[in-house]
């Protein structure tokens, strides 16, 4: 072996143990990250203003949200050191961050979710009130008990707990959503990630004659029912509200119903290799470009006469986001619009929007000042406390 040779290697070696170390730093990084985050939301909220929420259940809920917010962002913002750029295209949902919207999203990977926590920190008076839909198993995560605290729903999923999970869901928007005042809902109709369902989702839609998708599952229709029709303009939500939560008072921001349904399609340069929670952390990836597509529609737009027409509508829009992630993965350009509409409305050109997500870095670290203050903040509490139980 020559010199050159070995230079070589050793070489090779030592940029391969400076880049496992950086990513072992990184993932270290978001664990004490967690470590003095979720602890301190967590003292906030169950211990020290416990007691403003029986004095002002509006205004504890509120400085909730403030801290929710604050979470998310510092989430957000491990996407945004992995160089993950999002690019936003189609409507601007920035015109509806006051209004009452439930978002549908395809569901690829453990990405989705931290993503989009990047994507709506940057939109006003967002983060604080949303409330995310989430399989069951997510409550024992991390997360979990920050998650149950803010009032995200965990469904359980199965044909025996159906009927179930969709009173408790009614009565969790009637109670929690409605109580709280949160605005966004974010469901994610799949049921699960893209892998794991496609091959079933695959052979259902070939039996019963529905769209064979390949980039998207065929979603489940039931939360979304329930929830527009909970939330419905014409559900005289006042008298409900009235009849079933005592404590609301009825008015006419509480009584707000749905006004928009987001199609919201998240595309990842590599459709067989998405992007990650892991690859989030430790920045293991290349820097990419994640899209994601909107389309607004008015909740008058959207069927609910029957459970077949919100169906069919519903299968239409998949329809919609298979049209657009084949044509992205087929050209490498993600388009303004699908293929048939682009044919049937060769002159449309209000979707061709295209909007790079940006985070401040000023304010992520002073986020992250305010959690470590507060953490130290509740140390010195916890070790007075100590001291004088000794007495």
């Amino acid at each position: 072996m020559t010199f050159e040779s070995l230079s070589l290697i050793l070489g090779m070696e030592v940029k391969q143990f400076l880049y496992l170390t950086k990513c072992s730093l990184n993932v270290l990084s978001c664990i004490i990250t967690n470590l003095y985050c979720i602890p301190t939301y967590l003292l906030w909220m169950w211990v020290i203003l416990l007691p403003f929420r029986l004095l002002n259940h509006p205004g504890y809920w509120y400085l909730e949200g403030v801290m929710f917010r604050c979470l998310l962002t510092v989430v957000g913002g491990w996407s945004w050191r992995s160089k993950f750029q999002i690019i936003e295209m189609g409507d601007d949902i920035s015109t509806c961050t006051r209004d009452r919207c439930l978002f549908l999203v395809n569901h690829q990977s453990t990405a989705d979710v931290p993503l989009l926590m990047l994507a709506f920190h940057e939109k006003d008076h967002v983060l604080e009130s949303i409330m995310w839909i989430m399989d069951r198993m997510f409550r024992y995560t991390n997360f979990g008990a920050v998650s149950v605290t803010h009032g995200d729903y965990f469904i359980t999923q199965g044909k025996h707990v159906r009927e179930y999970q969709m009173k408790k869901l009614r009565d969790h928007l009637l109670k929690v959503y409605i109580g709280r005042n949160r605005k966004w809902i974010i469901l994610f109709p799949e049921g699960g990630f893209l892998s794991k369902r496609l091959e079933t989702s695959v052979k259902y839609a070939t039996k019963n004659n529905f769209p064979v998708l390949e980039h998207v599952t065929l979603p489940r229709i039931g939360a979304m029912e329930v929830i527009l029709n909970t939330l419905r303009p014409d559900g005289n939500l006042k008298d409900v509200i009235d009849n079933e939560v005592s404590l609301l008072k009825g008015t006419d921001e509480e009584c707000e119903p749905l006004k928009w349904v987001v199609d919201l399609t998240v595309a990842y340069p590599d459709p067989q290799r998405p992007i990650d929670l892991l690859a989030i952390c430790s920045s293991n990836r290349p820097p990419c470009s994640v899209y994601l597509y909107y389309r607004c529609y008015p909740i008058n737009e959207v069927p609910m006469d029957s459970t077949e027409s919100l169906r069919d509508w519903t299968y239409a829009r998949w329809s919609e986001k298979e049209e657009l992630l084949k044509e992205y993965y087929t050209t490498g350009l993600f388009p303004h619009q699908p293929l048939s509409q682009r044919q049937n409305n060769p002159s449309e050109d209000r979707k061709k929007r295209s909007h790079n997500v940006m985070m401040d870095t000023m304010q992520l670290i002073l986020i992250h000042l305010m959690f470590i203050s507060s953490s130290v903040f509740h140390c010195y509490l916890l070790y007075m406390v100590g001291s004088f139980t000794q007495y």
